[in-house]
């Protein structure tokens, strides 16, 4: 028994030795497409290799930016034509918080000894990409080149915290959308420090600073209206959609008058920046700094306080990363800010107020959004980390954020009054307070404007009887894409479940209506009628998903948003009725 263990123990050591060094061997080149002209020149892109009637056209640049300042137009290359077989290089980001996030996904997913060296041979396999601060790139993927009629186009914003990922990324790159009948648009958009720093150096140059990747986004739809019809798609019929922080995209994006126009519809997968309290010059809420105040002190070690812009751009990029490594409080402040510009006011009162475009908007979360999370805040909610102690000092954190009384309600429905049950408790709250309570927001003030709203709660869990992780954050993503990895526990109930959310998703991005031919009815959300769609084996609607404890929550994140930008503006006055005059005589109006 001994020798044969030892027998299979080699034999897995072999296979697992053949895969790692089959992984990294690189994939042979597309076969080239025909060549495509666009604005800046004429490109040859490549055939799929999984499906030759789709041609994938990556790595073209869609603008062009200097460390810390908005894009520029994209670089012309005159009669060469460009091959654009092979992705861009990323955008320079930290990397080490990215692997423990992907782990914590294998931890928890309840796999066998094998599945659990298999997936971390294909992760340690993957070398790592290249980067750049030149990124900003993107990628078309299309079945419709030579096309009579344009199709949809989907443009994809990857999620990642505004600090890491890239459009490139591996579950991005599938087919099932483009085959049903849309041409798919994924980008890179510059991250982190790169992305998002404020400093009063750069804001004295330039009259503001930050928000440069969310620009890029921008760039990239400007990019997208110019171009994509050479592609077969119909620049009048653009849906944004994008996961956590692609999703806060979104909202940032519809918050921001320069994006107007751009984009038709938006899909809001388990993000909205509704809660953002970051302004460039003073602190909007108490323990937060002011955007500039956060770059300088996130600089300050490595340059000297009278830097200019000029010094600060000569900063190497590698000390860059390293202070982020080494500040991650910091990084939290990298993110799009309110700086009266580029976005006017806080997206949170921009929504409750009515100032973004209605659009027709399909937004939700995961059941278990939390669970990735909790172990590093232990809190459930982000207003007050490391909310631990005795039972009595965790009741006397939880109201000083929420008030005694919503704190009491909030123990009973999340069953936090008993320190056995408290940390369970608290990560379902986590979630709806990271997600929840932002996405029924953010839809139905789109629906109280009059926008076509559908929301939708996806709760499917790992097969596996050892997960641990349920409906995790972004669990929904190899649904949406149909990107499930090779030799991940599949069921025919998940394989029917990703064809109706594809369906689903594509659906909204033709029409603006979810629903279809074959598919269970999506009922429409109203501000009288809270209604979401569950989305598992047998998906249906649910009406009032967890409205007592999000009711809560909102009325905080309300509370908050007239903290930091003031009550919702009253109604102009109705206009004075004109004062009545005495008809002239006739004979005055020319009459007899």
């Amino acid at each position: 028994m001994r020798r044969l263990s030892i027998v299979l123990f080699f034999l897995l050591l072999a296979g697992a030795a053949y895969g790692w060094f089959a992984l990294r061997k690189p994939p042979k080149p597309m076969d080239m497409s025909e060549p495509v002209r666009i604005h800046q020149g004429i490109i040859v892109g490549g055939i799929d290799r999984n499906n030759p009637s789709i041609r994938v056209f990556n790595g073209i640049p869609y603008a062009t930016a200097r460390r810390w300042t908005p894009p520029a137009p994209p670089p012309q290359w005159g009669a060469n034509s460009r091959d654009t077989r092979e992705f861009g290089p990323e955008c320079i980001q930290p990397r080490s918080r990215y692997g423990a996030f992907v782990g914590s996904i294998i931890d928890g997913l309840g796999l066998n000894f094998v599945e659990r060296i298999a997936a971390r041979i294909a992760i340690s396999a993957q070398e790592t990409p290249p980067e750049s601060e030149d990124c900003l790139f993107l990628n078309v993927r299309t079945g419709n080149l030579k096309g009579a009629e344009r199709q949809p186009v989907m443009v994809w914003l990857h999620g990642g915290a505004h600090q890491y990922g890239s459009g490139s990324q591996s579950i991005y790159q599938a087919n099932a959308l483009v085959e049903k009948g849309v041409v798919l648009v994924t980008l890179n958009y510059r991250l982190g420090a790169f992305g998002y720093l404020a400093h009063p150096a750069l804001s004295e140059e330039a009259g503001t600073s930050g928000n440069y990747g969310l620009l890029d986004q921008a760039a990239a739809l400007a990019w997208v209206r110019d171009n994509i019809s050479a592609f077969g798609g119909d620049p009048d019929n653009v849906t944004i959609f994008g996961e956590s922080a692609g999703a806060q995209s979104v909202t940032e994006l519809m918050a921001l008058p320069a994006a107007d126009g751009l984009y038709h519809k938006v899909i809001l997968q388990s993000g909205a920046s509704s809660g953002n309290l970051l302004h460039l010059k003073r602190s909007a809420w108490p323990g937060i700094l002011s955007a500039e105040d956060a770059g300088a002190e996130f600089l300050s070690s490595l340059a000297p306080p009278a830097s200019t812009a000029r010094d600060l751009r000569a900063i190497p990029a590698a000390a860059i990363i390293s202070r982020a490594e080494a500040r991650p409080d910091l990084s939290n402040y990298f993110l799009p800010v309110v700086d009266g510009r580029n976005i006017p006011r806080a997206i949170g009162a921009a929504f409750r107020d009515g100032d973004v475009p209605v659009v027709p908007m399909m937004a939700g979360y995961n059941g278990d959004e939390a669970t990735l999370f909790y172990n590093y805040i232990l809190s459930p909610t982000v207003l007050r980390p490391q909310m631990t102690g005795t039972l009595a000092e965790r009741e006397e954190a939880l109201a000083s954020v929420f008030g005694e009384n919503p704190a009491k309600a909030l123990q009973a429905l999340y069953s936090m009054d008993r320190i056995e049950t408290w940390d369970k408790g608290a990560t379902d709250m986590l979630g709806d307070d990271m997600f929840g309570v932002h996405m029924r927001f953010t839809g139905m003030q789109n629906a109280k404007a009059g926008g076509p709203t559908w929301l939708y709660h996806f709760t499917r869990v790992p097969p596996a009887k050892g997960q641990t992780i349920g409906a995790y954050h972004a669990a929904e993503l190899s649904f949406v894409f149909d990107s499930h990895l090779p030799g991940m526990q599949i069921t025919d109930a998940d394989r029917r479940l990703t064809d109706q959310m594809v369906a689903y998703w594509t659906n909204f991005a033709r029409t603006g209506d979810p629903n279809g031919t074959g598919l269970p009815a999506w009922p429409a959300s109203t501000p009288e009628l809270d209604v979401w769609m569950e989305l598992n084996a047998a998906p249906k609607p649910v009406e009032g998903l967890r409205a007592r404890k999000l009711d809560i929550l909102e009325e905080a994140l309300r509370s908050r948003i007239e903290t930091i930008a003031g009550p919702t503006p009253a109604p102009p006055p109705p206009p004075e009725p004109e004062p009545e005059t005495e008809s002239a005589p006739a004979a005055y109006l020319g009459g007899e």
